[in-house]
């Protein structure tokens, strides 16, 4: 039994708390919040929720603990600092400071003996994992990666940040004819703003500045300063009407030839369509939180990420049932 902890609980941290029930070798031991706990209400029964700050007091219980913040500012902080404790694993998905942010969550976790994981889910993770299998296969050829069309919980979280905005909701668009041509195989240069356009329905506080709001989001480095980016402003009644849901999805491609002359092209295309992000973030988090248990069992410590993982270590199976039913 994997004993899990979660720290933080919004719609990431629900979605973990699902994936653990729905896993019948994984237990949740505990929340871990940075509000009250006392107003914190999860859907498990007979599961406390403890302070951030009393988590060191609970390292005993949790085989791995999953960081469920956001990544334009809690996880940088957060996961290097709870490994300094715990086996961790979390979904940092701001790709730019990937190096960054793995040298930090490395050194604590070497420092202390425990495995950590970082950039886990569907993108970085499970396309991650498309685009290494494509280029090892076709070594001759071209990667393409489509978001979309779905609402970005990294990048919503990151207008949210921005002074005034009381809430938002960021969906990313692929570009129709860049898809096509792609997935037709025509190999086209695209540029980061030819790929994809950014939509953000934002809710601005009493009196904000909606101007200085467009022009920080439509800057903002390493999300949407390199996109074509629409702010529309709703109110809050609108958003909760029609932007609750959280559904997401996209498409990685590797095109690429053949033969000695090259003269067979092949296209492979890796293809998700989620109703809910955060859930299936979370399906992800929990398998690799199996990964990183049984890793660190075995003496495996320091900073890992999903091309460090055999898949075998990823399902609550043996290996003869792994090679009778899915081999």
């Amino acid at each position: 039994m994997v004993r899990v902890g979660i720290v933080g609980y919004g719609n990431l941290g629900r979605g973990v708390e699902a994936a653990v029930a729905n896993n019948e070798d994984m237990q949740l031991v505990a929340v871990f919040s940075r509000r009250d706990p006392k107003s914190v209400k999860i859907r498990t029964e007979n599961v406390p929720v403890y302070a951030l700050d009393d988590a060191v007091n609970h390292k005993d219980e949790i085989d791995v603990m999953i960081i469920c913040g956001g990544s334009a500012t809690d996880l940088p902080v957060m996961t290097p600092e709870i490994a300094k404790n715990f086996n961790v694993i979390d979904s940092f998905d701001t790709h730019a400071n990937i190096p960054t942010h793995f040298a930090n969550v490395d050194k604590s976790a070497k420092a202390a003996g425990k495995t950590a994981m970082i950039s886990v889910g569907w993108d970085p993770g499970m396309f991650s994992i498309a685009r290494l299998y494509g280029n090892a296969i076709l070594n001759n050829g071209k990667d393409y990666t489509f978001w979309g069309k779905g609402v970005s919980q990294g990048h919503s979280d990151a207008c949210r940040r921005v002074e005034g905005v009381a809430d938002a909701r960021q969906y990313t668009i692929p570009v129709p004819e860049a898809l096509e041509s792609v997935r037709n195989g025509e190999n086209p240069e695209l540029t980061t703003r030819q790929k994809h356009t950014r939509y953000a329905y934002v809710v601005a506080k009493e009196g904000a500045d909606k101007k200085r709001i467009e022009k920080e989001i439509k800057e903002m480095p390493n999300y949407f300063a390199d996109y074509d980016t629409t702010v529309e402003f709703i109110s809050q009644e609108e958003m909760d009407k029609n932007h609750s849901k959280l559904m997401h999805g996209g498409s990685v491609f590797r095109t690429g030839v053949t033969g000695l002359n090259g003269e067979n092209k092949h296209v492979i295309e890796y293809n998700l369509k989620l109703d809910s992000n955060p859930e299936f973030t979370g399906a992800v988090l929990v398998a690799y939180a199996r990964a990183v248990a049984r890793m660190n069992s075995e003496g495996m410590i320091g900073c890992k990420t999903v091309f460090d993982v055999a898949p075998a270590y990823l399902v609550n199976m043996s290996g003869d049932e792994i090679r009778a039913h899915l081999l």
